[in-house]
């Protein structure tokens, strides 16, 4: 198997999976249309989800607990494309580590799953194939490689927060720019797989400070939208609901205009 998958076209026809579910590849026909949506999402920058939950992002932790189904992200094919495409490395190697337990491992899978060692930015995913495919997927070998994989995911996201929280003091000292704070901002809890709801919290409480200034703040409004549509919709009407307080009125001014442009069916 060569690496056109990963870079353009497909190997496998679409006639070929779907004419058995049961075929000997080991690739499904709806891990195939899912790659391959997944693969556009990536070219367009946007965030995944949980499958059959637009409202929660796809993280790490999702990937590395084997009681969570995750439908067609099951398949071999989902998973090598986060694996190889996905610009972060603690999602990328949660994604090969749940690759290399899969049960079902036909030859062309272990070949795929080779091939990520080859594919990938990630030096951490690059490891895993390594001492995987080195063991012949020994289980004990990925169970250890998913225990490794688990405390990298907590010590990347642990060196994000700090970064986000040095970042919010050399903002308040007048040491960082306002505009370079609120991109790393989103930067760095995309980069380091913050929670959702973390990251509404920490944007409703810089929304509703004292002692951050207006503009500040709606720097972080004009980038609302890199938020899921429903948490972009909880925050706006928990701000609005707040009680009123100096300062606090402008923003809402501009909330009301930005809920405005919102599709109907956010607003039901």
């Amino acid at each position: 198997m060569t690496n056109e998958y990963f870079s353009g076209a497909p190997v496998f026809s679409e006639d070929t999976l779907k004419s058995d579910n049961q075929n000997n590849l080991g690739f499904s026909y709806e891990g195939l249309k899912l790659a391959l949506d997944l693969k556009k999402k990536y070219q367009s920058h946007q965030q995944l989800f949980v499958p059959d939950d637009d409202r929660k992002l796809l993280m790490p932790e999702h990937l590395l607990n084997i009681d969570i189904d995750l439908q067609a992200l099951e398949d071999p094919l989902p998973l090598a494309m986060v694996a190889t495409r996905d610009p972060d490395s603690p999602m990328s190697v949660a994604a090969a580590v749940r690759m290399s337990a899969m049960p079902k491992r036909t030859p062309l899978v272990t070949e795929v799953f080779s091939m990520l060692g080859e594919t990938t930015k990630h030096q951490v995913v690059k490891q895993c194939v390594k001492m995987v495919t080195e063991s012949a997927f020994s289980p004990k070998v990925v169970g250890k490689v998913r225990q490794n994989a688990k405390q990298f995911v907590a010590l990347s996201r642990k060196r994000y927060t700090e970064a986000l929280k040095e970042n919010l003091r050399q903002l308040i000292d007048g040491s960082l720019n306002p505009r370079t704070f609120v991109a790393e901002f989103f930067e760095l809890s995309e980069a380091g797989n913050l929670r959702v709801d973390i990251r509404k919290r920490l944007i409703l409480g810089l929304l509703s400070s004292d002692t951050i200034r207006p503009s500040i703040k709606f720097l972080f409004l004009e980038n609302l939208e890199c938020l899921p549509a429903g948490i972009r919709m909880e925050i706006i009407n928990e701000v609005m609901n707040a009680p009123d307080k100096p300062g606090l009125d402008v923003i809402k001014q501009e909330l009301a205009w930005i809920r405005l442009d919102l599709p109907a069916q956010m607003l039901n």
